[in-house]
């Protein structure tokens, strides 16, 4: 399962969801989503955004996950 690493390397580059946000011009809400559910589904569109602000290639923002290491709150 993929998960979303845009927390961590946001944090890594010293922005929080507000400065994502506005950068980007992705509603706050997505990026919150995003933020609390490293599972969250997430478009190509706004991903290539999110690494374009963060100046990573898009690669970088995700993570495969083997199914049984995902956390029940987030399994589909």
């Amino acid at each position: 399962m993929l998960r979303l690493r845009v927390k961590e390397v946001a944090q890594e580059k010293g922005m929080g969801m507000a400065k994502l946000s506005r950068l980007s011009d992705i509603s706050y809400k997505t990026i919150q989503k995003i933020w609390r559910n490293p599972y969250h589904d997430a478009s190509l569109s706004t991903l290539n955004r999110i690494a374009r602000v963060l100046e990573v290639p898009g690669t970088e923002l995700l993570e495969d996950v083997p199914e049984d290491q995902v956390p029940e709150e987030f399994r589909v």
